[in-house]
């Protein structure tokens, strides 16, 4: 009888060794697909590198074991869709190889900037093409109070300065932001952008703010006024245009370092009063400077003291003239609109640091623009205003929901909008 159990517990012991083996069969691991410029890198051996000092398309193949009768056929191949000659220095590039021991390049990918990329594909046919990265967009809502400056409340929210840029753009003709008061409130809604979901590609555009000076709110919505051509401009709550015909600044990123001043005095010059007819706009050399008004270039030169100069005639009434640039991007001659980047902000001429001197005319006297009266931009057409007024509705609503606080920099209100 015990013989008979033994027999049996060794019987259930070996049944269930094979149940643990069935239990525990071996799984092939899952490789995910790594996809990037619409290839699975999986695929190939990856290099990547960026331009360096005397590189060219040529020079970088054959650093990849790449003979010349085949780069010249790429070359030739790829001319009408993409010209080599414009690598530049510090850019990156990608080049995928086979994944065998020769580690044969089969395609060259380089990248202007963080979103767009062109592919000179060589595996089978030759063929180039220019494509973009994906991109999202997240909206967000930001709110403060001014307790020095704008850009210092934002900076101890761990928010870009652009986004005060942007603000001071947009109410250039209405607050003057270099005279903020205490206790100022601010609401904006905006959108951030991202490249391939996850890397930060900068703060978009503002699609409504409210911002509260003086105890008076300035509403600012963001607006499409012609679809077909893309154009959109800033409207406050009852449809009116917040822009002038003329830009306030001919440099998106500006501090104002010295003002239109008739009495000025120069310690240099013994003290004396030497006028200056201009307003100093300081920025980093390289920096774009934009014509503040449609008009056509009059002139396009250098003087002694102007150093490199532009001058634009806008109407019988009004003239511009932009100083001390690092190099003119346009002609006599030449129409140029509102934005367009007519130079680069250098330190040519009399000067002692980087900015742009902007100059103002009208009626033929150097004026100051900060306190003319200038024509408003075009008001928003009588078909469009009705469809605005519906639009706000809802981001006002949104705006005036957001509430205001006082944050600690470790502790920011910001509101990511699902």
């Amino acid at each position: 009888m015990l013989f008979a159990i033994i027999l049996s517990l060794n019987s259930c012991k070996e049944d269930n060794s094979q149940v643990v083996e069935d239990d525990f069969a071996i799984v092939e691991p899952v490789i995910l697909d790594v996809l990037e410029f619409g290839f699975n890198l999986n695929d190939y051996v990856v290099k990547r590198d960026t331009v360096r000092a005397g590189d060219s398309f040529g020079e970088i193949m054959q650093r990849n074991n790449v003979g010349y009768p085949k780069i010249f056929q790429i070359v030739e191949k790829a001319r009408d869709s993409f010209d080599i000659r414009k690598l530049q220095i510090g850019k990156p590039y990608t080049i995928l190889c086979s994944k065998d021991s020769l580690q044969e390049p089969k395609c060259f990918i380089y990248q202007p900037n963080r979103e767009e990329y062109i592919v000179i594909n060589f595996q089978d046919s030759i063929h180039a093409y220019t494509s973009r990265k994906p991109i999202k967009y997240v909206e967000k809502e930001v709110s403060g109070i001014i307790t020095s400056n704008i850009s210092q409340t934002l900076d101890d929210k761990g928010i870009s300065l652009i986004l005060a840029y942007k603000m001071s753009d947009i109410y250039a003709w209405t607050i003057d932001f270099t005279r903020l008061q205490k206790g100022d409130k601010f609401k904006v809604i905006y959108t951030d952008k991202y490249i391939d979901d996850t890397i930060y590609a900068g703060i978009d555009n503002i699609k409504a703010a409210v911002f509260e000076h003086k105890n008076e709110p300035f509403y600012a919505f963001e607006f499409e006024t012609d679809s077909i051509k893309g154009l959109k401009d800033y409207f406050n709550d009852e449809a009116n245009n917040l822009r002038r015909a003329f830009l306030k600044a001919p440099v998106e990123y500006k501090r104002i370092s010295s003002r239109y001043n008739l009495n000025r005095r120069i310690a240099l010059y013994g003290n004396k009063i030497r006028p200056h007819k201009g307003t100093d706009f300081a920025a980093a050399v390289g920096t774009p400077i934009r014509a503040t008004a449609n008009g056509t270039v009059t002139k396009s030169s250098f003087t002694r003291g102007n150093g490199n100069y532009v001058k634009i005639k806008h109407n019988s009434t009004y003239e511009t003239q932009y100083l001390h640039m690092k190099k003119q991007n346009v002609k006599v001659g030449q129409y140029v609109r509102q934005g367009d980047v007519i130079g680069w902000v250098g330190m040519t001429g009399n000067t002692s640091g980087p900015h742009v001197c902007y100059r103002f005319w009208k009626n033929g006297q150097q004026v100051d623009p900060f306190r003319e009266k200038l024509p408003a931009s075009e008001p928003i057409s009588k078909d469009l205003k009705i469809k605005y007024l519906e639009y706000i509705i809802p981001l006002k609503n949104q705006l005036d929901d957001v509430q205001i606080e006082v944050e600690t920099p470790s502790d920011p209100l910001i509101t990511e909008v699902n």
